[in-house]
């Protein structure tokens, strides 16, 4: 019996986005954007989780999210904080996950649904669909096939690393994951969570690519993709739909980085370094904390340029000058 290999055929729409997508990451490395700013990294990683979250219907804000990531008191849904937490240890480990190997994907499973499951880590033995919200998409496959499928898929990954591009294979490899949904929850933040760290394993800079968020943006394509997948036995028009949003989302950091400033200067970082998210701070407080005496050069030096670069927010923007302003970083 020939090895599994799931049904997909390259076309040239998506060599021209692996060719596009290729060429921005080149100039993303290049500028060392990530590197030099690890404020967007952090910032990054929590919209992921706050975006894939959401996508499974987490009622948390963005807000909330950030508060529980930094350890703040936030009062709502026990599980969904729980579930905040769980991402951001799983997006936060993604270094040490082998996106090859099944034991890596069950582990990586039991951090992300701890606490909030019963069957965490292991594949499910009850039936499920998939959904968009109420609406099901397709029945998954029989319990009783789960570890097979989960075994060919995982084997055609490890043959198949060295010859198909880590843009098409994450893609096809996501896609498939969906559709066998091995876990009893979890499937879609874990689907998209190892498409991720497919491209972070080729690429580490997409340990901090919101791609997540723009799937969210564009959620009712996503599941409009996965389902005529189904329909049509292949998975070609998902891994279009997915290098389209990889390409997009890239090419969204390229330009804002390049239209805002080269590198954040070190004034800017250091302001930032000594502010909470989402926590109104007047001038007199930052100065203080950045033990700085002038005005003006707080002003041109500091806050200027962070609310040019959109990193630092006014809680008055329509009355800049009020003598209640206050800043809030983002």
């Amino acid at each position: 019996m020939s090895p599994y290999s799931p049904p997909y055929s390259i076309n040239d729409a998506m060599l021209a986005y692996v060719s596009s997508i290729s060429e921005t990451v080149g100039e993303i490395s290049i500028q060392n954007k990530f590197k030099t700013r690890p404020h967007l990294r952090k910032n990054n990683t929590i919209k992921s989780v706050y975006a894939s979250l959401k996508i499974e219907a987490n009622s948390m804000s963005l807000n909330q999210v950030r508060d529980v990531i930094d350890g703040h008191l936030v009062l709502g849904n026990e599980k969904e904080i729980q579930e905040v937490k769980n991402a951001y240890a799983a997006y936060a480990d993604l270094n040490s996950i082998d996106p090859y190997s099944i034991e890596s994907i069950k582990r990586v499973h039991s951090v992300v649904t701890r606490n909030t499951v019963n069957q965490s880590g292991e594949f499910r033995t009850g039936e499920e669909g998939v959904f968009n919200g109420d609406i099901c998409i397709f029945m998954a496959p029989p319990a009783r096939l789960v570890p097979q499928l989960m075994d060919d898929l995982f084997q055609w990954m490890k043959n198949s690393q060295n010859v198909v591009h880590p843009l098409i294979l994450s893609c096809v490899f996501h896609y498939e994951f969906v559709f066998i949904h091995p876990f009893t929850d979890g499937n879609g933040r874990m689907a998209r969570l190892w498409h991720t760290a497919i491209l972070a394993k080729w690429k580490p800079l997409f340990q901090y690519v919101p791609l997540e968020s723009q799937i969210e943006l564009f959620q009712e394509d996503y599941y409009a993709a996965i389902a005529m997948c189904h329909t049509v036995g292949s998975s070609n028009y998902f891994i279009e739909f997915m290098l389209k949003q990889i390409d997009s989302v890239l090419r969204n950091i390229l330009n804002t980085d390049n239209d805002s400033s080269e590198i954040l200067s070190e004034y800017v970082e250091r302001m930032l370094s000594v502010m909470d998210y989402d926590v109104p701070y007047t001038p007199k407080t930052l100065m203080k904390q950045l033990n700085l005496k002038s005005r003006e050069t707080f002003r041109i030096h500091y806050l200027s340029p962070a609310l040019k670069l959109g990193l630092v927010t006014m809680t008055i923007p329509d009355k800049p000058k009020s003598k209640n302003q206050r800043y809030v970083k983002r």
